[in-house]
């Protein structure tokens, strides 16, 4: 496993050589520091822990800014069993994809805020005749009335919806471009 901290920048579009129109998310890089590595032996498993984005020091708590040799980052995340032999205070960079085809992206989606079950869950509207009355959009039935006397754990209702982490699986890396730190998937 390999892994690099980014931040995306925008969207476009590329054409493959077959002429082909491609979108594509592009993916700053800014300079990935091996701040600490975790061995089998002092913590019970192997991983990196990369670092990014430069913060003011007096920004940093005193724990925080103990783990760094300098000043400390903004971004810290722990890759556990990574592949490449790293040295603390090594930079990684785009590079490091540059023979790799698929990509797993996790990230935070975009909060949506309070929503109804038709938008959250995709649930469809009741009848608008009948008695519904003005409730077209409501969830429907909570359940029974006197016997279970409660809602059921798992009951689809409005409520707050995104701003979760998210993974999208085995994107296909179109283009690294070193020069620049940007990765197109």
């Amino acid at each position: 496993m390999l892994g690099l901290i980014g931040k995306k920048v925008g969207m476009t579009q590329v054409f493959d050589e077959k002429g082909r129109l491609t979108p594509v998310t592009v993916i700053k890089v800014e300079g990935n520091v091996v701040v600490a590595e975790r061995t089998e032996e002092k913590n019970g498993y192997n991983a990196a822990v990369l670092g990014s984005g430069e913060m003011k020091a007096d920004r940093a708590t005193k724990p925080y800014a103990g783990q760094f040799d300098g000043n400390p980052l903004k971004t810290l995340m722990e890759f556990r069993d990574y592949d490449k032999e790293v040295q603390v205070g090594e930079v990684l960079g785009v590079d490091l994809f540059k023979d790799i085809r698929f990509v797993d992206v996790t990230g935070t989606s975009k909060g949506k805020g309070y929503q109804g079950v038709i938008k959250r869950f995709g649930q469809h509207r009741l009848r608008e005749s009948h008695g519904t009355g003005p409730v077209a959009r409501h969830a429907g039935s909570m359940g029974a009335i006197s016997n279970p006397s409660r809602v059921f754990p798992g009951k689809r209702l409005p409520g707050h919806m995104g701003c979760v982490r998210v993974t999208v699986q085995n994107l296909t890396v179109v283009k690294v471009d070193t020069e620049n730190n940007l990765i197109a998937v």
